[in-house]
């Protein structure tokens, strides 16, 4: 493999034998070589036949290492430590689930509510990709990001650090509110809670099953055990008419709609996202709540 376009054509035919689609595996080929050359895709196009330099053989080792790792289903944002989401970079590593294209809609879902200035408390936050993004979309939001995960808050803070937010957002080491004081009360509450049902985690790809954090697939039993917790909670730091978003599973919308029925929420609207499934759910505290 003397030339770029050689080991692109390698490592793609490798992927897709190790049983990633054919598509797939050439962005992701693609992105492994960017990642550890810094050739992107107009660099194969223009210079692909053209001989590797020395610098680019000796990175060689450390490029067949990542491409083992990948071809052994180890998620390529885990190796490449990063990960796209709303048009921003994030840092990624194993302490966090890898945000996915489903979360985006709910932070899309959430633009539409959130006025300028808002305060606003992201649950489980994870990377911190939810709150990040509506901080960099919005204007003056004030925003926490609670997770009971030291570890998931580095990354956040990592993340927060990056997109010049680190001043303006505050992280709690929570296990969903007890972390907050009891007034403490915010415009919107959002979060994508774990709710896969435990029985169903061992039917996920490896990418996920394997390298995922557990404690962020995990929603027990039946998969509503987050949103159990939060719905009532969450009327303790809303203000009046403040806005709960949470993400959901495809088979949860009238589940969760009905969670928030019971603890007497007002407007509660189950939204599918851009695949005509159920993707987020919405409600507002109710005045006489």
């Amino acid at each position: 493999m003397h030339n770029v376009r050689a080991l692109y054509d390698n490592a793609a035919g490798r992927l897709t034998e190790a049983g990633i689609e054919k598509r797939e595996a050439s962005i992701e080929a693609g992105l492994l070589i960017e990642h550890v050359f810094g050739f992107d895709r107009s660099f194969l196009y223009a210079h692909g036949d053209e001989e590797l330099s020395r610098q680019a053989i000796d990175k060689l080792p450390y490029f067949e290492e990542l491409l083992v790792k990948r071809l052994s289903r180890f998620p390529l944002q885990q190796l490449t430590h990063s990960q796209s989401f709303m048009g921003l970079d994030f840092y990624v590593d194993e302490n966090v689930l890898i945000p996915r294209q489903d979360t985006e809609f709910l932070v899309e879902e959430a633009m539409i509510e959130l006025q300028d200035g808002m305060s606003v408390l992201d649950l489980c936050t994870g990377s911190g990709c939810i709150i990040i993004s509506l901080m960099k979309y919005k204007n003056d939001i004030e925003g926490v990001a609670s997770d009971i995960s030291g570890e998931a808050l580095e990354v956040c803070r990592q993340n927060a650090e990056r997109h010049g937010l680190s001043d303006r957002l505050e992280l709690i080491k929570s296990d969903l509110f007890e972390g907050l004081s009891e007034n403490r009360l915010f415009d919107a509450v959002i979060s994508n809670p774990p709710y896969i049902k435990t029985s169903v985690i061992k039917e996920l790809s490896p990418e996920v099953r394997d390298h995922d954090p557990f404690l962020a697939l995990n929603g027990h039993e039946d998969g509503l055990y987050f949103y159990r917790r939060i719905i009532p909670e969450a009327k303790k730091h809303l203000k009046l008419s403040g806005l709960l978003m949470l993400e959901i599973g495809a088979d949860q919308g009238e589940e969760v709609a009905g969670l928030l029925y019971e603890e007497g929420y007002s407007g509660i609207e189950i939204k599918k996202d851009y695949s005509s499934n159920d993707r987020v759910v919405k409600a507002r505290r109710a005045v006489n709540v």
